[in-house]
């Protein structure tokens, strides 16, 4: 007994000595000197075994070893930069699977965000500050990012209050894709009046008097919104650039170090992508990107897609001494406008039978797609429309022995997916991407569909069980905010950001099931799943000290943490607070009018 007592012990040692030790890969040679180590930290290695580390070491961007800050010092040479965390949690850099950024990089400068604000009173506030800064000529824009739940007030702003805040200064207030509101100047200076015909599907919403509000109301087809924004004032090609930059850095500020690219309305591929492309070819990028080409003429995707894959190689990377730097990964995540559900929950559901070309605008699609090798995303947000869209992802793959689904593809969103669709994309060996947008739309699905179908709206463990590949995101910076910190909060609590309970207990996730889907879940989305993802040995060095530990804040706190040292490539991105030294140096914001220049972007405080 006492020999059994002794090799149990033992045993257990070297199980612990195991854990803390190398975690994956080849162990360092003999005589290898890290770049970089970290000690005095609680690495979350977010390997299978959910090893938790002391330190890392780096060495050329990618991982050399963790385990004891006494083990990882041994890799300390003459060079190696040391940083002290401070005890504080380190994770792998986060991974939007459906992130808007390379427009949102055009616009970030000259938009005031919203985001996070806590109380409504405090937005007009920010409305009427930025209207005296705004110069002649130039607008006061929120573009996206927020819900009346996140205000105190629990409501919209007035158009009275809008228009008392900003007075003879066009002013544009977006929410997200289902209404926006325009001020008396704004009205003005865009030419609209009672005469004016909106887009087909949504409307200028009059008084009873016949004369115009200034709400503009998607229902539920979101062009006059995004007809409302094209109209905008453009920033110049400069500022563009310094805009792409600083939003960068605020992304690098949540801890996010890669990003899968969802292309977006108004967004125009090469022409909209010359901000991140020359940045990325100047050796410049603080953030791996991944993206999709969203064809914009309405009708003529086809020639779109036909001339994109005649001149554009999949895999390539772009960036300068990054790898998987800025590739370019296949199409979507709209493949022909004729199929896209809006994902307006103000209005009634977009049903496809009322659209007699979708059916064959696809098929045509996604012929072209299997033929070239092309990998593919789609935008569907209801079951109803993913049934559709399966009968042709089938019928395509059949057409094509199989090659439409030998290249990775996925839906996005999927809020109201069904059992039979799920074993369909199964099946297909398809993946799905989830966002937040129902932890800033939430109350207004319930409202609508109600509180049951709001508690599997998307059923995501059921995902997860059934060995779907899943990633997260937030579809930012419209729908939803940026910030991936709300997202992981609403998978975790199953919350809107304004404190209603959506999910049902059983379709709510662990926290280390909820950063898995922003990390490795995200990257098989990019087929990149085997060099990011995690921090085991040899992976990509990319990853963040957090303000607060992650795993065992307060479940509402999750919201508030913040990246203060970002690491993409083994070299500092992003540093605040204690690492507020090693932050690299960034343009000034320009132009001085700049709402971010003021306020930043996502508000904290």
């Amino acid at each position: 007994m006492k020999k059994l007592i002794v090799f149990l012990v033992l045993f257990l040692v070297v199980q612990s000595c195991q854990v803390t030790s190398t975690v994956m890969g080849s162990k360092p040679k003999t005589g290898e000197v890290a770049d970089l180590i970290v000690t005095n930290a609680k690495v979350a290695v977010m390997d299978d075994a959910r090893t938790i580390a002391q330190a890392i070491a780096i060495k050329n961007g990618k991982v050399l070893n963790s385990g004891t800050s006494e083990e990882i010092l041994k890799l300390k040479g003459d060079r190696t930069q040391i940083i002290d965390a401070k005890g504080k949690t380190i994770i792998p850099g986060l991974n939007d699977s459906h992130l808007h950024l390379t427009r949102e990089g055009r616009f970030y400068n000259a938009e005031l965000r919203w985001d996070g604000v806590k109380s409504l009173k405090r937005a007009l506030e920010m409305l009427k500050e930025q209207a005296q800064r705004t110069p002649k000529g130039q607008w006061v824009r929120v573009v996206g990012g927020w819900s009346p739940y996140q205000f105190e007030e629990k409501r919209f702003p007035t158009v009275e209050e809008i228009n008392q805040a900003t007075g003879d200064v066009p002013t544009f207030v977006l929410f997200l894709y289902s209404k926006g509101w325009l001020n008396k100047a704004g009205l003005k200076a865009m030419g609209i009046d009672e005469n004016t015909k909106a887009p087909e599907g949504s409307r200028y919403e009059k008084g009873p008097d016949g004369k115009l509000t200034g709400v503009l109301l998607a229902d539920p087809n979101p062009d006059i919104l995004y007809a409302t924004i094209a109209g905008l004032p453009p920033m110049s090609p400069d500022e563009m650039m310094n805009s792409t930059k600083h939003f960068y850095r605020e992304l690098n500020r949540f801890g996010i170090t890669s990003s899968i690219d969802a292309g977006g309305g108004g967004h125009k591929f090469p022409k909209d992508y010359v901000g991140t492309k020359t940045i990325a070819e100047n050796g410049e990028m603080p953030v791996r990107i991944s993206y999709y080409l969203f064809p914009q003429n309405k009708g003529k995707e086809y020639a779109e897609f036909q001339e994109w894959m005649a001149t554009n190689k999949i895999g390539e990377n772009g960036a300068v001494h990054l790898d998987h730097g800025y590739e370019l990964e296949g199409g979507g995540e709209f493949l022909a406008w004729s199929v896209g559900d809006f994902e307006n929950f103000l209005a009634p559901q977009p049903m496809l039978e009322n659209r007699p070309t979708w059916r064959e605008d696809l098929t045509k699609i996604l012929t072209l797609h299997a033929e070239k090798g092309w990998p593919f995303r789609i935008h569907a947000t209801y079951g109803e429309t993913i049934d559709h869209i399966l009968d042709v992802i089938e019928e395509v793959n059949k057409n094509t022995n199989g090659r439409l689904t030998a290249n990775r593809w996925f839906i996005d969103h999927a809020e109201t997916v069904k059992d039979k669709e799920l074993q369909r994309i199964k099946a297909l060996n398809g993946g799905i991407a989830i966002q937040s947008r129902m932890a800033f739309a939430g109350e207004y699905f319930v409202d609508r569909y109600g509180a049951e179908k709001a508690k599997y709206a998307p059923p995501v463990k059921k995902m997860m069980k059934m060995g779907i590949p899943v990633g997260a995101g937030t579809d930012g910076t419209r729908v939803a905010s940026y910030n991936p910190f709300p997202a992981l909060y609403w998978l975790v609590s199953g919350k809107t950001v304004g404190g209603l309970q959506l999910a049902a207990p059983d379709n709510k996730l662990t926290r280390e099931e909820a950063l898995y889907l922003y990390t490795k879940g995200s990257a098989w989305m990019s087929k990149e799943e085997d060099v990011k993802g995690t921090l085991e040995n040899g992976m990509y060095a990319d990853f963040a000290i957090l303000s607060e530990d992650y795993f065992s804040v307060p479940e509402e706190q999750i919201m508030n943490l913040e990246s203060v040292l970002t690491v993409v490539d083994g070299k500092v991105v992003y540093g605040s607070k204690d690492y507020a030294k090693v932050n690299p140096s960034i343009p000034e914001i320009i132009p001085a009018w700049s709402p971010v220049k003021v306020y930043g972007g996502y508000q904290s405080k």
